[in-house]
């Protein structure tokens, strides 16, 4: 039976960078991003976003996060998989674990997640088990 995990996220750092753009078309960026968490999450992120950006204003994204520090009673570390949008102020993904990345007592960790952000602060929710 999976163990359900709620925490908080802050953004600590966003450097956004173009790496491919042309007339009238979306533009590509890398972005290199640093966040903390709270709650049955505990610990530092550090993620790379590959972004499209649409000149409506919109995006799409993808990313890898590893998450270092403490979920629920246990310690390690873990990789997150990142697929998103971006519209109207709101950034909407769903986060996988990816299999095999756990660490320490979070080796064998597997599970999905989801987050929706208006600002640098948001709510992540994760369903997981250890194999």
């Amino acid at each position: 039976m999976s163990t359900h995990a709620s925490a908080t996220f802050e953004v600590k750092h966003w450097d956004e960078k173009p790496f491919n753009e042309i007339d009238g078309g979306p533009k590509l960026t890398r972005v290199s991003v640093s966040k903390s968490f709270q709650g049955d999450i505990d610990g530092e992120g550090t993620l790379e976003y590959l972004m499209m950006h649409r000149n409506d204003g919109t995006a799409d994204f993808v990313g890898l996060e590893r998450v270092t520090g403490r979920l629920g009673d246990l310690s390690g570390s873990f990789v997150l998989l990142h697929r998103g949008t971006f519209a109207s102020g709101t950034a909407k993904a769903t986060c996988v674990v990816v299999a095999g990345s756990g660490t320490g007592e979070l080796a064998g960790l597997r599970g999905e997640g989801f987050f929706e952000a208006k600002s640098r602060q948001a709510p992540i929710t994760l369903d997981y088990d250890i194999e």
